[in-house]
């Protein structure tokens, strides 16, 4: 490994394959005594188009998105990393896992799952995976 990895991006969404990811933030952030940001983007566009039902969706999934990273917060600090915070962002997740948040926090690799849970998304429009790997402003690792 030429680089040392002082701050790791974990993308998290409740999927699979963003589960292996996790897994494998957390050992890479261990062997390089990182600071480790979960991150879960919201995204907008999947909610809905009315103003009332997308306020009470959104409510929701940050309530739902909360609970999970404090889990999740509790998951590396028993592995034995201290910092650790969650970054819970509503927008593109495509744009703020590639440039936003790697910016706002210097980060210097990502670590995301090869699919998620936007299947149909995905289909239409193309994965979030390839869009970051193509656009990132730092290393990607895509864990399959």
């Amino acid at each position: 490994m030429l680089e040392t990895y002082d701050k790791v991006l974990i993308a998290v969404d409740g999927s699979k394959q963003s589960e292996k990811a996790f897994d494998e933030g957390v050992e890479i952030a261990k062997r390089n005594n990182a600071t480790v940001y979960l991150a879960w983007i919201i995204n907008d566009v999947e909610l809905t188009t009315s103003a009332y039902a997308f306020s009470k969706l959104l409510h929701d999934e940050k309530e739902f998105v909360e609970d999970f990273l404090t889990k999740k917060v509790n998951q590396v600090k028993e592995a034995g990393i201290e910092n650790v915070q969650p970054v819970i962002e509503v927008g593109s997740p495509k744009r703020k896992l590639a440039v936003d948040i790697p910016e706002e926090y210097g980060i210097n690799l990502i670590i995301m799952g090869s699919t998620g849970k936007g299947a149909l998304t995905q289909a239409l429009i193309g994965s979030t995976t390839a869009f970051v790997v193509n656009h990132a402003i730092c290393n990607v690792m895509v864990v399959k």
